[in-house]
C-alpha cells in the first residue's frame, strides 16, 4: 500500500512537470496545468492511478501549509489601513453570492442544507490564478488590482468560519466528526460548546509566550535547517492540537500564522514554508484533477454545465455590480469580474469537509468538484476573450493608476532595505529614520532584531543572502538596497541577485578595505563607503539625496548628525560600567538600544526637518 501511495505520488509530480511548462507557453495559469496533468494520469483517462483519495488527504496538508502562509501575509496593521475597503468589497462579494446562489439553488430543488452549503463553497474565488494573473499583466496598482487583492483576502479570511460553520450546520454529524477530539470530551459538558473560543484562546496564549520565545531559542544555533524544521514543527503541532479540540486543523494553522504575523521571524518563516506549500499544493491539484468523476460528467452533463453557467453568471453580475457602486471604470471592472468569476481552490477544501460530515453525498461531491475545476479551466478563456473583445472595444489601458492600491501605498515605507544592522549598518538606519524615513532591517543577529523591534524599528529575522528573503521583505517595491553585511562575499552574492532579477535597484554598499572597494567598482557598483563613521553617514547622506531631500539640507542634516553621534558615543563610553575599553556582545546591544532610544528625542529636537 505503502509503495503504491510513493508510485501515485511520483505519477502526479511527472504530470505537473510536464503540463505545467506546456499550459504556461499558451498563457494559463499553473494551476490549469495541475489539474489537467490530474485529468490525464487519473483513473478516468489514462488510468494510470487508483483510488485518488489517499494521496487527496495527505496533501491536504498543502492546504494547511497555504492557510499558515496567509495568516503570515494578514499583518494586522496593514489590515486595519485596508479595513474599509476589504470590508466593504469582500463581505458585499460573499454576502451578495451566498445569499443570491443560495436562493437560486432552492428554488430549483436543492436542499437548505446543501443548497447553503455549494453557495459557500462556489462564492470562492481562486487565489492562485487571480493573483499570478495580476502580477503576470502587471495590474496590481490598477483599480481592479486594488478590489481583487480586497476581495481575496477577505475570502480567504471567511474560509475560517465557514470551516467552523459547517459542523454546526452539519448537526447530528458533529460527534462523528469529533470522534479525534479527545481533548474536547475532557471539558464539562456546558464547556464543550465553546471549544471553538477555547481553541483560539489557547493559540492566542501559545503564540505569545511560547512560539516567538521558542524561535528565538533556536535561531541562537544559527543553522537555517533548524529553523525550517521548526516553522513545519509549528505547522504540524498546531493542527493536530486543533483536531484534538475538535475543531479544524486549517484554522488552526491560520490563527498561528496570524499570531507570528508580528514577530521578527515572519519573512523567515515565509521563505521556509513557501517551497514545501508549493510542491503540495502542485500535488494537490494534481490529485483534485485525477479525483473528477468523469462517469458522474457522462451521466449528467446538462445538470453540470448548467451548474457551471449560473455559477459564472451570478459571479461576474455580483462582482460587476460592487464594481459599478465603487466607481470603478467600465474596462477595470470587466477585469474585476472576469478575473474573479470563477471558484476558487478552497472550495476543493470545503467540498471535501462538508462530504466527511455527510452535508452532501459523494455522487454530488464528485459533480460539485467537477463544477469548480471547469469554472477553473475556464477562467483562461474568459481572461483571453476579455483582451482580445472587451480590451480593444474599451481600448483598455493597462497603466490606470488613478486609483493605487492600499496594498501599494503600504510599501512606501519599504521603498528602502538594509541589509545588515551592526555598527554601519545601523548608522545609516538610524540617520534614515531620524529624517522621516524607515527602512526595512533585515539582520541575522535574533537578540539585535528583538532589541530594534523593541524601539519600533521595522525589523525582521533572516538571511539577506537569500533571494526569498529579500523577496518577502518587498525588495520587488523597493528603490534603495543597502548592504552593510560583514562578509564582503556577502553583500557580492545580494549584488549579483538585486543585478539580475531587480535591475532597477540602486544599490548602496559597505567595503571593508581598499580591496572590496576594487572589486565593488569592477562590478560596475558606483555608491561604495568605507567602513568609517564619516562614510556611513556619507552613505545616509546620499540616501536622503535619491528619496528627495535637497544636498544642502541633507549635507547639514548628515554633518549634525555625526557631530551628534561623536558626543553621544563619548556620553555612552564614560557611562561604561567598569570603564574599560571592550564591551561583550551583549553589552554592546545594550548600548545601541541606548542609543536608540536617545535618537527618538535628540535628533528630532536638534535636526528637526
Amino acid at each position: 500500500m505503502n509503495n503504491e501511495l510513493f508510485v501515485t505520488a511520483l505519477l502526479y509530480l511527472g504530470a505537473a512537470i510536464i503540463m505545467v511548462p506546456l499550459v504556461r507557453k499558451i498563457g494559463f495559469s499553473s494551476v490549469i496545468g495541475y489539474i489537467l496533468g490530474g485529468i490525464i494520469i487519473g483513473p478516468f483517462v489514462l488510468h494510470l492511478t487508483g483510488n485518488a483519495d489517499d494521496v487527496m488527504h495527505a496533501t491536504e496538508f498543502g492546504v494547511v501549509v497555504l492557510l499558515f502562509i496567509v495568516g503570515l501575509d494578514l499583518d494586522p496593521k496593514k489590515f486595519w489601513a485596508m479595513r474599509k475597503i476589504i470590508v466593504g468589497l469582500g463581505v458585499s462579494q460573499v454576502a451578495l453570492t451566498t445569499i443570491i446562489l443560495y436562493y437560486l439553488l432552492h428554488w430549483f430543488g436543492w436542499e437548505s442544507k446543501i443548497a447553503i452549503t455549494a453557495a459557500l463553497c462556489f462564492s470562492m474565488s481562486s487565489t492562485a490564478i487571480v493573483l499570478q494573473t495580476l502580477k503576470e499583466k502587471n495590474l496590481f496598482n490598477t483599480s481592479s488590482g486594488e478590489a481583487s487583492f480586497s476581495i481575496l483576502l477577505l475570502q480567504d479570511i471567511a474560509v475560517i468560519p465557514i470551516l467552523a460553520f459547517l459542523p454546526w450546520l452539519a448537526n447530528s454529524e458533529v460527534e462523528q466528526v469529533n470522534e479525534n477530539a479527545i481533548l474536547i470530551h475532557l471539558l464539562p459538558n456546558w464547556l464543550q460548546p465553546f471549544s471553538i473560543i477555547l481553541g483560539v484562546g489557547v493559540l492566542i496564549l501559545l503564540g505569545r509566550y511560547v512560539f516567538v520565545p521558542f524561535l528565538r531559542y533556536v535561531s541562537t544555533s544559527g543553522m537555517n535547517e533548524l529553523l525550517t524544521a521548526s516553522s513545519i514543527f509549528l505547522v504540524l503541532g498546531v493542527s493536530e492540537l486543533m483536531i484534538l479540540v475538535g475543531l479544524s486543523p486549517a484554522l488552526g494553522a491560520f490563527l498561528a500564522g496570524v499570531m507570528l504575523a508580528n514577530s521578527e521571524f515572519r519573512h523567515e518563516l515565509e521563505s521556509d514554508i513557501d517551497p514545501f506549500r508549493g510542491l503540495l499544493l502542485a500535488v494537490f491539484f494534481v490529485s483534485v484533477g485525477s479525483s473528477i468523476n468523469f462517469d458522474v460528467i457522462r451521466q449528467s452533463p446538462i445538470f453540470i454545465l448548467s451548474t457551471v453557467l449560473l455559477v459564472l453568471v451570478v459571479k461576474f453580475s455580483v462582482l460587476f455590480l460592487i464594481g459599478k457602486i465603487s466607481k470603478m471604470s467600465i474596462e477595470q471592472n470587466f477585469i474585476l469580474s472576469f478575473s474573479l468569476s470563477q471558484v476558487g481552490e478552497f472550495a476543493f477544501v470545503l467540498i471535501t469537509f462538508a462530504g466527511g460530515l455527510s452535508l452532501i453525498d459523494p455522487t454530488l461531491s464528485s459533480q460539485l468538484m467537477a463544477v469548480v475545476a471547469i469554472t477553473m479551466c475556464i477562467t483562461p478563456i474568459l481572461l483571453i476573450f476579455n483582451e482580445q473583445v472587451i480590451d480593444k472595444y474599451f481600448n483598455l489601458r493597462v497603466s490606470d493608476n488613478q486609483n493605487l492600491s492600499n496594498e501599494a501605498s503600504l510599501q512606501a515605507d519599504s521603498k528602502i532595505i538594509i541589509a545588515g544592522f551592526g555598527y554601519f549598518g545601523s548608522t545609516v538606519g538610524r540617520l534614515l529614520r531620524a529624517n522621516g524615513f524607515h527602512a526595512t532591517v533585515l539582520d541575522h543577529n535574533a537578540d539585535r532584531v528583538k532589541i530594534l523591534r523593541e524601539n519600533g524599528m521595522k525589523v525582521f529575522y533572516g538571511d539577506a543572502t537569500r533571494r526569498e528573503i529579500l523577496v518577502a521583505a518587498g525588495i520587488e517595491h523597493a528603490r534603495i538596497l543597502v548592504l552593510c553585511l560583514d562578509r564582503p562575499e556577502d553583500n557580492y552574492h545580494i549584488i549579483q541577485i538585486a543585478r539580475k532579477h531587480y535591475p532597477h535597484l540602486e544599490i548602496f554598499v559597505r567595503a571593508r578595505d581598499r580591496i572590496d572597494t576594487y572589486d565593488f567598482l569592477n562590478k560596475g557598483i558606483k555608491n561604495i563607503y568605507s567602513q568609517t563613521l564619516g562614510t556611513a553617514v556619507e552613505m545616509g547622506i546620499d540616501i536622503l539625496q535619491s528619496v528627495g531631500i535637497e544636498k544642502q539640507k541633507a549635507e547639514q542634516k548628515g554633518n549634525a548628525f555625526e557631530k551628534i553621534d561623536k558626543q553621544m558615543t563619548r556620553m555612552m563610553a564614560s557611562k561604561s560600567q567598569d570603564g574599560s575599553s571592550t564591551f561583550t556582545i551583549r553589552e554592546a546591544l545594550e548600548y545601541e538600544a541606548k542609543l536608540l532610544q536617545e535618537d527618538a528625542h535628540i535628533f528630532k529636537e536638534k535636526i528637526g526637518d
